[in-house]
């Protein structure tokens, strides 16, 4: 008995509820068919995990069907084209995440006969698979008693234990009073439920207690503190960045776009031929001899690091036109939904702008 209650008394509040409350996701095998037998499939699992990073469950769902459904198994992404899987991930964001979704696709067909390992060990080996992941795998495809951390947990124990050092130096307290939490009989349904409780009952603003089954055992709650929790430590303002994206529109409709470096934001991503992107106004450095259009358009965008502000310039060429760096692609088959959203808001802005032919 520790801080009130026992820890098992948390599993066993919390499972019950979980059969009875668990979130219905495409990703998910659910308690009952669980209690029938069936297993997950831990490429799905895998999957859900990767695109749910820093995303929303809600902005996740069409993305995980429209990738099950195009690739239905690991083999089958592994043996994926990159430009068709970065193409369908547009829009997700953090796209240092796609391209370690193929390359872990591919060494799970190559190295392990299309079989995902089924320890937090074997896991972490892999490529793009943290401590996180490599956890959340392997309770909730192969039931092991891993301990899950994410957002939706730290708030829940923070809660329930009343932490207060703030967050990210609470971190390792948290951490441990997880793995305190995880019990030995049905893992995978446990950090589910501590997961579904975060993000349905314990939930950032106005948590609602009155429903909670662990309201009894939660200090937080005892001390009027709760909502209150996890304290953060004051974010450092973020810089901001400029940069300059070219759209070059030749007679025949193609569109200019060259293919960015695998390292650094974006990477292996279509998009604008531009500048690096930097504290400093940029020098111009166009792809290609025109007559440049600057209609005095700019994109604002937040990255994870950074603000940027994106000027855009505009230019209608011939059709002989050899530009130094990209590639022309045709009107049929551009998709402007298939660029990051920073380049896709360029691509709106510059309608109704373009210099006349």
């Amino acid at each position: 008995m520790r801080d009130g209650f026992s820890d098992r008394a948390v599993a066993a509040a919390l499972l019950p509820w979980y059969d009875r409350h668990a979130r219905d996701l495409p990703w998910r095998m659910g308690p009952a068919a669980l209690a029938a037998g069936e297993r997950p499939d831990p490429y799905r699992v895998w999957l859900s995990e990767i695109m749910l990073q820093q995303t929303t469950v809600a902005a996740v769902k069409d993305y995980f069907h429209r990738f099950t459904a195009l690739w239905p198994s690991v083999t089958a992404l592994a043996a994926a084209e990159d430009a068709a899987v970065m193409a369908e991930w547009a829009g997700l964001g953090y796209y240092a995440r796609a391209r370690n979704l193929l390359k872990c696709a591919r060494v799970i067909a190559s190295d392990h006969g299309g079989v995902f390992p089924d320890t937090v060990d074997g896991l972490r080996q892999l490529p793009g698979i943290g401590p996180y992941t490599a956890a959340a795998i392997a309770a909730i495809a192969f039931d092991r008693p891993a301990a899950v951390m994410d957002g939706n947990v730290e708030r829940v124990v923070a809660r329930l234990f009343s932490v207060e050092t703030p967050l990210p130096v609470a971190k390792p307290e948290l951490r441990h009073l997880t793995e305190r939490l995880t019990p030995g009989t049905r893992p995978g349904c446990y950090a589910q439920a501590v997961m579904d409780l975060g993000a349905t009952v314990c939930t950032p603003r106005s948590p609602a207690c009155g429903i909670c089954p662990l309201v009894a055992m939660c200090r937080g709650r005892a001390q009027g503190i709760a909502a209150e929790l996890p304290r953060k430590a004051p974010k450092q303002a973020k810089p901001t960045r400029q940069g300059i994206a070219y759209l070059a529109l030749r007679t025949d409709g193609a569109v200019l776009l060259e293919t960015r470096p695998d390292k650094g934001l974006l990477g292996g991503m279509l998009g604008w031929p531009g500048t690096d992107w930097t504290e400093a106004p940029p020098p111009e450095v166009p792809p290609l001899a025109a007559d440049w259009h600057d209609p005095d358009l700019e994109v604002r965008h937040t990255f994870t690091h950074f603000h940027l502000r994106l000027r855009v310039l505009l230019a209608r060429v011939p059709q002989d036109a050899q530009p130094e760096r990209g590639s022309f692609h045709p009107r049929a088959s551009f998709r402007p939904a298939s660029l990051p959203t920073v380049m896709r808001k360029a691509w709106d802005v510059a309608a109704g702008a373009w210099p006349k032919d």
